[in-house]
C-alpha cells in the first residue's frame, strides 16, 4: 500500500475539518431527520443484522446514528464512528434514550480507523462514503477492520451513468453542501469494492424523494446557493427533469443502492 504524502494527508485533514464544520452544528437535525431515521433500506438492514447476529459491529460514518440504532438490538456491541464529536454526542444521548446500552462511539476518519485488523464481524455504512476525501482508502480501512468472511453493507446515493444526469446530480449536491465529494455510479461502486477486497453478493435499488426545503434546511444551505439549485432544477433539460422527477418546488427523487458484500 503506498504511503500517503504529506500533502495528501494535509488535504484529507483539511477536508475532514470542512465536513466537521458542515455537520457538527446540525447534529440534532440529522438525528431527527425523517429521511435518515426511516426507510426501506433501514428495514432491510435490520433484517440482515437479525440474521447475522454480530458480536461486534461497526457503523462507519454514523451521522445521526440510525444505523447503530437499527443494528444494536441484534448485536453484542456496536461502535458508531464519525468525524464529528457533536454528532457522536447526539448519538450517545439518543442511544441512551432508546435503552441501547451496547452502542459506543469513536471519533475518527473513515480513512484512518483506530482499530486493530479484524476487530469487527459486521459493518454498515449509510450515506457517508460520498463525503470521504479518499473513498478507496476508506474502503480499504473498512476491509482491514473486518474479520475474514464478515458481511459489510454499504448504502448510498448512486449517480446515473449518463453524463448529463450525473453532472446535474453532482452540481446540486455540491451547491447544497460544499463538503460533498462525489456520488458514484453502481459500476464505480462495484469496481471500488472489488479493488478494496470485498466480494459483492447483492444489490438492492431504492428511490427516495427529497423534499427541497427540508433537504437544504437540514444542512443549512445558504440562500444564494438554494437559489442556484432552484435555477438549475427549473432550467434542467426534459431528460433531467424526467429522471429525477423534479417537482415545481424543486423537490426530486434520488437513486440509492444497498450493496451487500463479504470481506474476502
Amino acid at each position: 500500500m503506498p504511503t500517503p504524502t504529506s500533502s495528501t494527508t494535509k488535504n484529507t485533514k483539511d477536508h475532514d475539518r470542512h465536513v466537521q464544520d458542515s455537520f457538527g452544528p446540525r447534529a440534532n437535525a440529522y438525528v431527527e431527520s425523517s429521511v435518515h431515521s426511516q426507510g426501506e433500506d433501514l428495514n432491510q438492514l435490520g433484517k440482515i443484522a437479525q440474521d447475522v447476529r454480530p458480536q461486534n459491529a461497526i457503523d462507519l460514518g454514523a451521522g445521526g446514528g440510525h444505523v447503530s440504532y437499527t443494528i444494536a438490538p441484534h448485536a453484542g456491541a456496536v461502535t458508531a464512528v464519525d468525524l464529528s464529536a457533536s454528532m457522536l454526542a447526539a448519538v450517545r444521548q439518543t442511544a441512551t434514550s432508546k435503552g441501547l446500552s451496547n452502542v459506543k462511539t469513536t471519533e475518527a476518519s473513515a480513512e484512518h480507523l483506530p482499530f486493530a485488523d479484524g476487530t469487527f464481524d459486521f459493518l454498515a455504512c449509510r450515506y457517508s462514503a460520498h463525503h470521504w476525501h479518499d473513498v478507496n482508502a476508506g474502503l480499504r480501512e473498512a476491509r482491514r477492520v473486518l474479520s475474514k468472511g464478515a458481511k459489510a453493507i454499504f448504502i448510498d446515493v448512486v449517480a446515473p451513468p449518463a453524463p448529463l444526469l450525473n453532472t446535474h446530480l453532482q452540481a446540486i449536491e455540491l451547491l447544497r453542501d460544499t463538503s460533498h465529494v462525489r456520488n458514484y455510479t453502481v459500476a464505480e461502486w462495484t469496481e471500488m469494492l472489488g479493488r478494496a477486497g470485498f466480494d459483492v453478493t447483492s444489490l438492492r435499488p431504492f428511490r427516495l424523494r427529497m423534499e427541497f426545503k427540508s433537504w437544504t434546511l437540514r444542512i443549512g444551505t445558504a440562500e444564494p446557493l438554494c437559489a442556484a439549485i432552484s435555477i438549475l432544477q427549473e432550467k434542467a433539460s426534459p431528460e433531467v427533469k424526467s429522471h429525477f422527477a423534479i417537482e415545481p418546488d424543486g423537490s426530486f427523487m434520488l437513486d440509492m443502492v444497498m450493496f451487500e458484500a463479504i470481506r474476502a
